[in-house]
């Protein structure tokens, strides 16, 4: 088709074509915005998965609902192919520094022996080992479940909470659940461990850990009078054998043994966690681009509007054509051409546009937001297939234009 002819309406088909371009750009920074970060998130969460150091969890509803942890590690680790089983209680505590300086950290009670070999590879080096926490096995203070054996008292804290209270190994910390330091407990920090990367932000940051029997104690999850759920921990991380973890079967038969020995409880594999979370990230995707397709859908109705309006307003040109014998295929090509312009060029600013969305989150957002932005994988496979699929999508919007085009009268175009 050819520039219209004068200084207005140039200008006036130069407007449309840049809000053309804008409405699809708008289009494709979202999809961009939502899958990057959302795909970036879900591999961030996979990799934790793959790379955790235990194979089998066993979990149940509601906070701190499996009961009887300190014999279910003796009873799991009786089963054949099981090295490793780790109890973990995790509650939110009130720290006091030697200042008095109150804050809220979230607890983790383990089996310090337990605990180390189910570390992954990227989060073993940010623990000490063996770790410092007193009896290894934990059964001192537990005796046999009367909680009445000497308690170590030792503490680990997160490498973030020891720089912010100025916390060093060797110095005191009051631990409770009240706000007030007189009814806490003193505990003696005897190590530091590092936090890795994590969308928890400050909550997650400042962490401890201390003996499962310590914090039954102090949380009241221990066994005795008044006690909702007795000897109780969140979760419990199972290592298996190295023969039996890259066996599928012999893995399933494990499961199916702890299991058997804990009906009640949800017993899973991470490579059922894994294909769960690869089946949440495809249904995540499509919800994505299915919300995506509505803006898509106005981008490209204004599109086709847009080349309907040059083909009114260029209409005497396109009679010329069509009279001196142009063939029809060419005055359409030419329609869909304009059309993959606009499209190509709204594509692109969308691309670098969501680009910029997501920097600009993960620079100045609030901290969640900004840590989940963080995380974003620009996939150039998935946004090349967004890209051409408005490119091909745009075909149909000129289909409208080149219709109205094709059935011009000649003579009445020539008016």
């Amino acid at each position: 088709m050819r520039p219209f002819a004068g200084r207005k309406g140039l200008r006036h088909a130069q407007l449309q074509a840049v809000l053309a371009v804008a409405a699809i750009g708008a289009a494709v920074a979202l999809p961009v915005v939502l899958v990057s970060v959302g795909g970036g998130v879900f591999d961030h969460e996979l990799a934790d998965v793959q790379n955790a150091g235990y194979q089998i969890a066993v979990s149940a509803a509601g906070d701190h609902s499996i009961a009887d942890a300190h014999s279910d590690v003796a009873r799991f680790s009786a089963i054949s192919g099981v090295t490793f089983v780790s109890p973990v209680l995790s509650v939110a505590v009130n720290a006091f520094n030697a200042t008095g300086s109150e804050s809220p950290v979230l607890a983790e009670g383990i089996i310090p022996g337990q605990f180390a070999p189910t570390l992954g590879p990227s989060e073993a080096g940010l623990f000490p080992n063996p770790i410092p926490l007193g009896d290894p096995t934990d059964e001192l203070h537990y005796d046999h479940g009367t909680y009445a054996g000497p308690a170590t008292y030792d503490v680990l804290v997160s490498s973030p909470y020891a720089a912010a209270y100025h916390v060093q190994v060797g110095a005191t910390l009051a631990l409770g659940l009240a706000d007030a330091r007189s009814g806490a407990t003193e505990y003696n920090v005897t190590g530091e461990f590092g936090v890795p990367p994590t969308i928890l932000g400050p909550v997650g940051a400042f962490a401890i850990l201390l003996p499962l029997s310590d914090l039954q104690v102090m949380t009241g999850y221990a066994n005795g009078t008044g006690t909702i759920v007795s000897d109780a921990v969140d979760t419990i991380q199972i290592v298996v054998a190295g023969n039996i973890a890259t066996n599928p079967g012999a893995l399933q038969s494990v499961q199916n043994s702890i299991q058997a020995l804990v009906p009640y409880y949800g017993v899973s594999s991470l490579g059922q966690e894994a294909a769960q979370l690869q089946s949440a990230d495809s249904v995540l995707t499509g919800f994505y681009l299915a919300l995506s397709s509505v803006g898509l859908a106005v981008g490209l109705l204004f599109l086709a509007l847009v080349l309907l309006r040059r083909v009114e307003m260029d209409r005497r040109s396109i009679g010329i054509r069509r009279a001196i014998g142009l063939p029809r295929r060419s005055i359409a090509a030419g329609i869909v051409a304009d059309g993959l312009v606009l499209a190509a060029a709204g594509a692109v600013a969308g691309l670098v546009g969501g680009y910029v969305l997501v920097e600009a989150i993960a620079t100045y957002a609030t901290s969640t937001v900004q840590e989940a932005a963080q995380l974003a994988v620009f996939d150039p496979v998935l946004l090349g297939e967004i890209a051409a699929g408005v490119l091909g999508l745009s075909v149909l919007a000129s289909a409208v234009a080149t219709r109205s085009a094709l059935r011009l009268e000649i003579g009445e175009a020539l008016r």
